[in-house]
């Protein structure tokens, strides 16, 4: 299928969704204006709206607010000064519901549109982290932290000492399907426990308690080229708050080194697990895996389907570091998924 007219979806139902407007935004300030027509589209809590266009060799228009046409979600598409215009591709920039956890995927796949990223089934299980390691536990090449599973209306009586006899102190309290640090706490003491789970079900009903592996923080992402999967530069993460939090994550409170300063060994030893682990889990399009390199190994933190693209993130950073023009990049994705 010919993909002339990209529709960049951001924004979100989550608590994340000014992040994902600044991804968004600077995804389709990056895609290819000479091959393709871009629309961004801004979606949060059922109303999607047109907010900017750029057609092709044109310059990006900018839609006020009041006057922003309505998607139509029948068919996907807008119309724009009496034109009807049906989107040819999805690239979705929603961190959070209902972009990075399969309900935008699944509503695309049933129209046929073709999309970014993984799909409706992946994306849903890699969102959930529980079931994500779940996954991962039992592979040879990537270790797991252990942890417990809690669904809000469980009994609470007597689970902050069952965890932390089983995951010992500190630990972390999270959310199972949240992103951006929202609700995760590290817990110290047996007291903080109680607090940190209401935190955590602050954000969605499921959560985990999962052991602290004490290590370096590296991430590396993968992306699939026409031809293979390929990994790019891994950065390690150098919070200087007690975690990579939202403070460190988006307010300058973390060095990200790019590309990290270790051993070539470990350096070949993450971007193939990460290869690996997009390929058993079924991946498509760019996804981002985050570790703690421990002394007894590397542990697998998280996948993440949909990572941020702002200027200022992970991943442009590793485009960067790998000689590759952004624009380009954008294409790749695009024209191979």
């Amino acid at each position: 299928m010919s993909k002339k007219a990209i529709a960049v979806i951001y924004g979100s139902d989550s608590s994340e969704w000014e992040v994902a407007c600044r991804s968004g935004e600077f995804t389709a300030s990056r895609i290819d204006g000479a091959r393709y027509d871009i629309y961004e589209i801004f979606a949060r809590f059922g109303q999607w709206s047109l907010v900017a266009y750029r057609k092709q060799n044109s310059i990006k228009v900018l839609i006020p607010e009041g006057s922003r046409p309505q998607i139509d979600k029948t068919d996907f598409s807008v119309v724009l000064d009496g034109e009807k215009i049906k989107f040819d591709y999805a690239y979705i920039m929603q961190h959070g519901t209902p972009g990075e956890n399969g309900k935008m995927q699944g509503y695309l796949e049933m129209l046929g549109v073709p999309h970014s990223g993984c799909n409706a089934f992946v994306a849903a299980m890699t969102f959930d982290k529980y079931s994500c390691k779940s996954y991962l536990k039992d592979v040879d090449f990537v270790k797991c932290a252990d942890d417990i599973f809690i669904r809000k209306g469980d009994t609470m009586e007597g689970m902050a000492q069952a965890a932390v006899d089983r995951l010992g102190l500190p630990m972390f309290v999270k959310p199972t399907d949240g992103g951006s640090s929202f609700g995760v706490t590290k817990v110290k003491t047996p007291e903080d426990f109680d607090k940190a789970v209401e935190y955590a079900f602050s954000e969605g009903d499921m959560i985990m308690a999962e052991a602290a592996i004490v290590g370096r923080e590296l991430t590396c992402a993968v992306y699939f080229d026409g031809t293979q999967h390929v990994a790019l530069p891994v950065i390690e993460i150098i919070s200087e708050n007690e975690f990579f939090d939202y403070e460190a994550k988006y307010n300058g409170h973390s060095r990200e080194v790019c590309p990290a300063e270790i051993p070539d060994s470990l350096r070949e030893n993450i971007q193939e697990t990460s290869k690996k682990i997009y390929a058993h889990l079924g991946c498509a399009g760019l996804v981002r895996v985050d570790y703690i390199c421990a002394e007894d190994g590397l542990y697998f933190l998280e996948v993440n389907t949909i990572p941020g693209m702002t200027a200022a993130s992970l991943v442009p950073k590793m485009v960067r570091t790998a000689g590759i023009d952004m624009t380009d990049f954008l294409t790749t994705i695009i024209e191979n998924s």
